[in-house]
């Protein structure tokens, strides 16, 4: 007779439907310890139950893709016999309960899912978001976190060179750590996860494993209530220093010809490795759980096979290859256990103690997991805001004041000072520019690496905001004269049970699918976060877009920086003022409303190429593309970079100056040129809008002649919120 009772289901985070198509797999009840398997396997966390019928709507492939969606990581072909690794992942639900493990293990996950595909990873990147500053416990969250991310990168190795750290009150009760690692290896050296040959050898290698994050995936996939501090166990440990010794195991192994295949242990930990590498080569598994190192006594089938412990990988070796393996992990003191065979009987089955303790089929969990279709309502249209209903300030640089101190804007210098953003030597542009510049080691070539997302713009209108965030990686990347080549995403959002919260999945979906493919920007790895709600209230839509791009030479590269006095200030774009969801109209009239600004697909793509082009032919001597704060802020942090200032006159065909200052029109850039009206010519012949706007010089930010504020000031503002906020009241 079964012990499984509807409330251990319940507690498992399956359906009764679920609990029914176990029963119609098996043809019989589970035991604990398979139960534990399918809860895992198909959790959302896992099993992608909710979105996968969305995900495989966006485009993944390109000329330049070695490998889309499915495995580890995404890579793309950057010439030269090397290839780009790179995934982005989110670490939120533990990331809140225990701020800096939760922060340092996911920093540990993404890199593993790097490297175990045989690259060395070479960059890293986050984009955090936390609940309102006067929250009682954002604080110890920010402290927490950037530890933890910190922490772990630095102990590693491994350069932490930028990211974004915002603050909403939707995130009160659960932020958002999402972490990205871009790694580099040869074309012709890349590890996948498919399992192959009868009788090979499985092999555990890496630490040992304890009770530590038992349940991480099923906690991943739940919404938050007051009790959440009680799910701290399922939290996992990091532990860098060992994950650095099995960085360069791996690498080393890898030179040889021992590995057939090989997995990280991450979410669901050996369940979730074991069975997707089984599925994806069509084989079997017999495993000895007995033969898995331990770290605590008396372990179960069930706790073995579910814990999340940290630094773990599964591999797939060539017979006879076994003691050169040995040799290699144990050189690097790790443990190495061979602790199965692959079988033909397309089946899990596990033993200890001498006896079967699973006996499962390894497609039905791996493959044919619950894919639902859920309800889903479009998110009602948003109302274009009136310009000219918006006050105008009496003095229009004050909302730059306040928006260069507000806390999305202000500088994140107290984060990325506690990383190490300068390790391995090959970081060319360091936190505070568009995009990231990682020169690939030993060559003149670069990868630009960004994370982007604007929440408020998805929330009012999940189709813009996922063009939006598409568009602004992208016109980052090129803001550094690199070229566009790929995206991986972490889909941050509520309870897709909800038809309202599924209506803003499955629209920034359908944004974020259109601007790819217009932009030829293919997404080729990712990540889904749902629940993320505390107490029925959820996040805002968060479709975070990692890019990546490449630089021919990184000697042509450009920054933010105002370089000279005298030189011409070029805005390049269309300027309408729109207000609507903007930093000026939640700062300063404090509104969040309003319909975002459009995203002209074909515009961001001629634009854009425009401005590539300058930077490569070296005209172009500073380059910032316009976000948040419009063109005031883009404006004062290019002086502040440069430590130069700038006068600036609205044209006579501009819109209210507030509305040309602040409004956040889509598809812009700032650039300084020598020569303006040569550079005019060519934008009108190539039909980009673009107006010769001011000059560089002196110490003040002039508007139209008559307005000013030291850039000295601004600085003073913009560098004092941070640390003045983390140093308590």
């Amino acid at each position: 007779m079964s012990d499984i009772t509807p409330d251990i289901i319940t507690q498992h985070g399956l359906s009764e439907d679920e609990y029914e198509q176990i029963l119609d797999i098996l043809g019989r009840a589970p035991n604990i310890t398979e139960l534990g398997i399918f809860s895992a396997m198909w959790s959302e966390h896992c099993s992608y139950k909710s979105s996968k019928k969305w995900l495989k709507t966006l485009p993944t492939e390109a000329p330049w893709v070695i490998c889309g969606p499915g495995e580890n990581a995404g890579i793309v072909d950057i010439g030269d016999g090397q290839a780009v690794i790179f995934k982005m992942e989110s670490h939120n639900h533990p990331s809140f309960i225990e701020p800096y493990q939760g922060a340092a293990t996911g920093v540990g996950g993404i890199l593993r899912d790097v490297f175990t595909m045989g690259a060395r990873p070479i960059a890293n990147m986050n984009a955090l978001r936390f609940g309102r500053p006067d929250h009682p416990k954002t604080r110890h969250l920010v402290a927490g976190v950037v530890a933890g991310i910190g922490g772990y990168g630095n102990c590693i190795g491994v350069p932490t060179v930028g990211g974004e750290c915002e603050f909403h009150a939707s995130y009160d009760g659960n932020i958002l750590v999402n972490a990205m690692t871009v790694g580099l290896a040869d074309a012709d050296n890349i590890f996948y996860s498919a399992a192959a040959g009868i009788g090979n050898p499985v092999v555990y290698v890496g630490s040992k494993t304890g009770r530590d994050g038992i349940h991480g995936a099923t906690m991943a996939s739940a919404e938050f209530s007051e009790d959440s501090e009680e799910k701290r166990p399922t939290v996992q440990v990091g532990d860098p220093f060992t994950e650095k010794l099995l960085v360069e195991a791996c690498l080393e192994l890898m030179a040889t010809d021992a590995i057939v295949a090989i997995q990280d242990m991450g979410a669901a930990g050996l369940t979730s490795s074991t069975f997707e590498m089984a599925s994806k080569g069509g084989t079997g598994v017999e495993i000895d759980l007995d033969l898995v190192p331990m770290r605590e006594d008396g372990m179960t089938a069930y706790e073995l096979m579910l814990s999340e412990s940290q630094e773990r990988m599964v591999m797939i070796l060539e017979p006879g290859k076994e003691d050169l393996a040995r040799a290699v992990f144990e050189k690097w003191e790790l443990d190495f256990a061979i602790i199965g065979r692959l079988t033909d009987s397309g089946r899990m089955v596990l033993t200890m103690g001498g006896e079967v303790v699973a006996d499962l089929p390894i497609d039905p969990l791996a493959l044919a997991s619950p894919e639902y279709d859920r309800p889903w309502t479009p998110t009602p249209e948003a109302v274009a805001i009136d310009i000219d209903a918006v006050p105008a300030p009496n003095d229009p640089l004050a909302p730059l004041k306040h928006l260069m101190g507000c806390p999305d804007i202000a500088s994140k210098r107290w984060v990325w000072e506690q990383y190490d953003h300068m390790v391995m030597a090959d970081t060319t542009q360091r936190p505070g520019g568009d995009a990231a510049l990682v020169r690939v080691h030993g060559t003149d070539k670069a990868l630009a690496i960004t994370t982007d997302c604007t929440p408020r713009y998805c929330v009012t209108d999940p189709v813009e905001g996922g063009r939006q965030a598409v568009a602004e990686a992208w016109r980052n990347i090129t803001a550094t004269g690199a070229r566009p080549l790929a995206v991986t995403d972490c889909m941050n959002f509520g309870n897709p049970e909800k038809p309202e919260i599924m209506g803003q999945f499955t629209g920034c979906i359908e944004g974020m699918g259109e601007a790819c493919r217009a932009l030829d920007f293919p997404v080729v790895s990712g990540n889904v976060s749902l629940y993320n709600e505390t107490n029925g209230k959820a996040i805002l839509p968060t479709p975070t877009i990692g890019g990546v791009g490449l630089l021919d030479d990184v000697g042509r590269a450009a920054t933010i920086a105002l370089k000279a006095e005298g030189e011409a200030i070029v805005l390049v774009g269309e300027t309408k003022g729109h207000l609507g969801s903007s930093l000026y109209l939640r700062e300063i009239e404090n509104r969040e409303d309003g319909a975002p600004p459009p995203v002209d697909l074909a515009a961001e793509r001629r634009n854009g190429d425009f401005v590539r082009g300058l930077i490569e032919s070296g005209r172009a001597t500073a380059c910032h593309d316009l976000a948040d704060g419009g063109l005031g802020v883009a404006l004062a942090e290019m002086a502040l970079a440069g430590g130069i200032g700038a006068r600036v006159q609205a044209p006579a065909e501009a819109p209210p100056l507030h509305g040309w200052l602040y409004g956040e029109d889509q598809g812009r850039y700032l650039i300084t040129v020598a020569d303006a009206d040569t550079v005019l010519a060519e934008a009108e012949a190539a039909g980009v809008p673009a107006g010769h706007i001011g000059t560089t010089g002196g110490t003040t930010l002039d508007v139209n002649g008559s307005h000013g504020v030291p850039v000295a000031e601004i600085k003073d503002i913009h560098e004092a919120w941070l640390p003045g906020y983390m140093a308590g009241p």
